[in-house]
């Protein structure tokens, strides 16, 4: 069950995050030639397009999810990402169809991540209302690696065919293989899912007529009373500082590699390959260390954690970059250590392990089965869709807005932030994206540390009878 469950998961984040792994790649052929600044601004605008629109996705798979059922919803939600992904692959670019390309793209784009606002909510409480309650957090702990090992395999099928094909073969059609490959594994995950059955603890919910049975019933339950300023505690007090550090800690430590330090891109990915290799595990340990001394504790420190740690960790990446510059001080190339960069990339995913190991058995907990699929997945997508979708295009921007002189300067939101270069480094503060990831950190720790209660002695099974009342609810052995 864990590993049908996983595996489905597992591919629609591999094509989610095909075009976030390849938009500075991806910025020249799909938007106006010109300024590469404006460029790849306008490329990770794109990229947070499909995070945008995650929370919507969230209310429309949620409802399906809450009055049809947990397997149906995430169904649909595989086939539309899957949809989205083949059809990236065959797009014409700017040069052929002009400013077509990127609204196509935005569009495809968009409907990525309204798919994958129904998927999250769906596999981890599909999961969660299989397992016991004195390990769900060691269960779901296998869901919340999934978007890490997507994230992982989208960079070693990246490789992999970026160098067999070469890179002018690349740049002209091979980058579209990648995405061409989804229709075989969305093909994969829907044989997977079809077999799949519905959770027993919602079954029970339905055969005792305490699902919701309609738009209006679901709509009175997942939103009336204080239910809107729940979702946006939890929001601020858990999945917003996650979010951060999830994205700053992978995506974010990629781009600052090749964007800002110019790594070639075989030894960044290699860096992040190794990272991720030896960090994933680590989920699993935090689930499991979740169940015995609580959620709060490792989720917040987690984000405290990052947030004091970060700026050290970047200026370490910098040192170990052995970075070469031009005449006017422009970094041109680097050649790492390979070793030390995996070693401080792998420190912060060490934080992404800690938000996210025991996320989902948190959300799961804190809201009622009864519209569990639509309560869950607003604040996820809110703070995984909004805080951390934007937090590239954020941290670019930030940058940008830094650069001494007026190559490669553009303000961010109107502003001047070159106060935060007073040595006039034609690069930029490279260091002024992290204002945003440490705030918000920050933020999530101290909100969630007071205002949030604990839930992992809470008892999902009681609202259907508890767990011997559903024969199917004993724990299914994990593969």
């Amino acid at each position: 069950m864990i590993g049908a469950s996983s595996a489905g998961t597992v591919i629609e984040w591999y094509d989610f995050y095909l075009y976030a792994t390849l938009t500075p790649f991806l910025a020249p052929i799909f938007f106006p030639p010109g300024d590469p600044t404006s460029q790849l601004l306008a490329a990770f605008a794109v990229y947070g397009a499909g995070f945008a629109v995650r929370p919507l996705g969230a209310v429309v798979f949620g409802r399906i999810g809450d009055v049809i059922g947990r397997k149906y919803a995430f169904l649909m939600t595989v086939t539309i990402m899957g949809g989205a992904t083949v059809l990236v692959g065959v797009l014409p670019s700017y040069a052929q169809i002009g400013i077509l390309a990127p609204l196509i793209l935005v569009t495809f784009r968009m409907l990525q991540g309204l798919a994958l606002g129904g998927e999250y909510g769906g596999a981890a409480i599909y999961v969660a209302e299989h397992a016991p309650d004195h390990k769900r957090g060691l269960y779901t702990s296998w869901i919340q690696t999934t978007a890490t090992l997507g994230f992982f395999f989208s960079l070693l099928i990246i490789l992999i065919t970026r160098v067999g094909f070469g890179e002018d073969t690349y740049k002209e059609w091979g980058w579209r293989v990648p995405f061409l490959l989804s229709a075989v594994l969305v093909g994969f995950a829907l044989y997977i899912r079809l077999k799949l059955q519905e959770t027993p603890l919602f079954q029970r919910l339905k055969d005792t007529g305490q699902t919701t049975k309609n738009t209006g019933s679901w709509a009175r339950d997942s939103f009336s009373g204080n239910k809107v300023g729940v979702i946006l505690l939890v929001l601020i007090g858990m999945t917003a500082g996650q979010a951060v550090v999830w994205y700053q800690g992978q995506f974010q430590a990629l781009n600052f590699l090749t964007v800002y330090l110019k790594t070639p891109y075989q030894t960044a990915y290699t860096i992040l390959m190794l990272a991720l290799v030896f960090g994933t595990p680590l989920f699993l340990f935090f689930g499991w260390l979740s169940d015995r001394i609580g959620r709060k504790p490792i989720i917040l420190g987690g984000c405290a954690l990052a947030a004091i740690t970060y700026v050290p960790i970047y200026q370490a990446m910098v040192a170990n970059a052995n970075v070469t510059v031009d005449a006017a001080g422009k970094i041109t190339g680097a050649n790492p250590n390979v070793p030390a960069e995996a070693f401080l990339i792998w420190l912060q995913v060490v934080y992404v392990t800690m938000v996210y190991g025991p996320i989902a058995a948190f959300l799961v907990e804190f809201f009622p089965a009864r519209v569990r699929y639509t309560l869950l997945s607003i604040p996820y997508h809110l703070g995984n869709g909004e805080f951390g979708g934007w937090l590239p295009a954020i941290f670019t921007g930030l940058v940008a807005a830094t650069v001494a002189g007026q190559t490669g300067f553009v303000p961010f939101f109107g502003l001047d932030l070159r106060f935060l270069n007073p040595s006039g480094d034609p690069n930029g503060n490279i260091y002024a994206g992290l204002i945003y990831t440490i705030t918000v950190a920050v933020i999530t720790a101290i909100v969630g540390w007071f205002f949030i209660p604990e839930t992992k002695d809470r008892k999902i099974w009681q609202e259907v009878g508890g767990e011997e009342a559903v024969g199917t609810a004993a724990a299914p052995a994990i593969p």
